[in-house]
């Protein structure tokens, strides 16, 4: 299984991207999805996470109403959708694939991405 990050970049302070992960070599539609990420000298957290039906959607507090998750199934691809960013914000984010439902811990994903950065300048 091969899960391939992209999308991430530098931008202002409220500003938005949309990163993008597309994956290869499993059946997408049977995994639960997520995004996690990891800034310098901290821990990989929780970001987001969505069922493999993309009918529901977790997030961690710090992105609620900004950071909105979802997937193509036909295109074996999920997204993460960041609007009004903020500095905070800063880091590689990773995507990940899970068979249990709308876990928020790392322990609990299979496989991940490469990671992609995303910098936000204040």
């Amino acid at each position: 299984v091969q899960l391939q990050a992209s999308g991430g970049g530098l931008v202002q302070a409220g500003g938005s991207l949309r990163l993008s992960c597309a994956a290869s070599g499993c059946t997408f539609s049977s995994y639960d999805m997520g995004w996690f990420r990891q800034a310098p000298g901290k821990e990989r957290e929780f970001v987001a996470a969505i069922t493999w039906t993309g009918s529901s959607t977790k997030y961690a507090d710090s992105v609620k109403g900004r950071f909105t998750i979802s997937r193509d199934n036909a295109k074996n691809t999920v997204y993460l959708q960041m609007n009004s960013l903020k500095p905070e914000d800063t880091a590689v984010y990773y995507c990940a694939a899970s068979r249990v439902r709308l876990t928020t811990r790392r322990v609990d994903y299979d496989y991940w991405g490469q990671g992609t950065q995303v910098t936000v300048s204040s």
